[in-house]
């Protein structure tokens, strides 16, 4: 098990070097010049100069993705104007438009995105389950029927479609907006319950018939039909080994969705007027921010491969049968 955990760390850490040493390339080392962006159409020589020098794109691009993984590292300093300006590890840079670290734009942006998954998939996981569950005890019967069709015609409806019918209809749900936790955990719900409805709804619909076809399979094993054969209660063969063996697949799916989700709320975030790490990432597109681009790219990697790891590790709690070599 120590191994197998240890294995997957260092194809974890593999992954984001590759990721952030490819994304790298593709932003900083591309025919478009980033000082002559910053610096604008009237920029003066001095100036393009000074932003080329404090931005290291004078050194060799080697030598730059040195100086970004010194400055995840440890931190690095920045000299622009005469100023030099410490920032602090993990530094992912300073944003061409703000002129702050890109550290803490992604550190004031995750939380509201953070807060949606979370909420939606609490929603979503709950939901699906349970009625994937139940429809697979009664398989074949008019409730399982209407819960498959149910799903069916949800799970056909584009997402944003139904982003906009909760944003412009569901006129008596509470203003969609984003308030610390600590601040007002009432307000706090409140203000993202549009958003979780919208995951909720959207996202149940699959996770039921993920549930209902691995429940079906899963009553169908030997050991549940020994567990039967003991005399055990329906309803403990059903929700203690059942429900037990058939959660991991489903957790599997589960584990991809909210990493998915974490870095690709912009739909969510932009119908309900979200200051998520999408809204952030969209605005530094528009305004060709690339530092926080590229560290947008590192936080996204970095949460995927995290998730990927956790639900490996995760198998064994669910399902004894797995056995990590």
């Amino acid at each position: 098990m120590l191994f197998y955990i240890l294995r997957r760390v260092v194809s974890a850490i593999s992954v984001v070097i590759v990721t952030v040493v490819t994304s790298f390339l593709l932003f900083f080392v591309a025919p478009t010049d980033p000082a002559g962006v910053i610096c604008g159409p009237k920029c003066t020589p001095d100036r393009l100069a000074d932003i080329t020098r404090s931005l290291d794109l004078d050194q060799p691009a080697s030598e730059q993705i040195l100086l970004y993984f010194k400055g995840i590292a440890v931190g690095r300093d920045y000299s622009t104007g005469g100023v030099t300006r410490h920032c602090a590890a993990p530094c992912l840079g300073y944003s061409y438009v703000l002129g702050v670290p890109v550290t803490q734009l992604l550190a004031n942006a995750v939380p509201v995105t953070l807060s949606i998954v979370v909420g939606g998939a609490t929603i979503y996981l709950l939901f699906g389950v349970l009625i994937g569950t139940l429809a697979a005890r009664v398989r074949g019967t008019t409730l399982d029927k209407a819960a498959v069709g149910t799903s069916l015609v949800i799970g056909s409806v584009p997402y944003f479609v139904v982003a906009l019918i909760i944003a412009l209809y569901a006129t008596f749900l509470p203003k969609s907006q984003y308030v610390p936790f600590f601040d007002n955990p009432i307000a706090w719900a409140g203000g993202l319950l549009s958003a979780w409805l919208c995951l909720g709804l959207t996202n149940s619909a699959s996770y039921t018939r993920y549930s209902r076809a691995s429940m079906i399979e899963a009553l169908g094993q030997d050991f549940t039909r020994t567990a039967r054969s003991k005399g055990i209660s329906e309803r403990r063969v059903v929700y203690r080994h059942g429900l037990r063996a058939a959660m991991t697949p489903v957790i599997t799916i589960f584990g991809v969705d909210v990493a998915y989700q974490l870095v690709n709320t912009i739909f969510t975030e932009r119908i309900f007027q979200l200051p998520g790490l999408g809204m952030r990432l969209l605005n530094a597109f528009n305004q060709y921010d690339l530092p926080v681009l590229m560290g947008g790219v590192v936080v996204g990697a970095t949460v995927l491969v995290l998730m990927n790891l956790a639900v490996d590790i995760f198998y064994t709690v669910l399902d004894p049968r797995v056995r990590l070599g």
